[in-house]
């Protein structure tokens, strides 16, 4: 049975494994990014396990802004108590578990606690081939993102909360 929390010091190793099996080298998270995002951000980081392994994840920090800049991949500072724009920076599910719910799960924990604490939107940027998956979660596609992370074409993307 599948069970989500929230990320803890001794989880970098699993981390890093599997954002690497999600992202390319030149997308995934470094380790010194999941250092900070584990010390600044673990309220809006979030672990699915089943049977005490990771199988999947999301996070990202409370942006004043609504969409995804470049520079919060490296940068994360802490989140307001409340109000402001949920971002997702990463969300990667170990691919035996791809295409059995996880994903949508993370996003509705994600979403509940964006929501009890008056976040106005999730946002996050994504590839043209994962926008119909995030259309059938609720979200809007709001056409092509600034973001040049990793040398790719990203969309934004966000979904308003109530």
């Amino acid at each position: 049975m599948m069970h989500i929390r929230n990320v803890r010091k001794e989880d970098l190793e699993q981390l890093i494994a599997l954002e690497n099996t999600g992202f390319t080298p030149e997308e995934a998270a470094t380790k010194q990014a999941f250092i900070n995002r584990i010390a600044t951000i673990s309220d809006t980081f979030l672990i699915a396990e089943e049977k005490n392994q990771m199988i999947g994840y999301v996070n990202g920090p409370v942006l004043s802004v609504p969409f995804i800049t470049d520079d919060l991949f490296d940068q994360t500072i802490p989140n307001p108590k409340s109000g402001g724009y949920q971002s997702i920076l990463g969300i990667v599910v170990a691919p035996d578990y791809q295409g059995k719910g996880v994903a949508g799960n993370l996003l509705h924990a994600f979403e509940d606690q964006a929501r009890e604490k008056y976040r106005l939107t999730v946002t996050l940027t994504c590839r043209q081939s994962l926008i119909a998956f995030y259309e059938k979660k609720g979200y809007t596609n709001r056409g092509i993102a600034a973001s040049q992370h990793g040398g790719i074409q990203w969309f934004n993307m966000d979904k308003k909360l109530s």
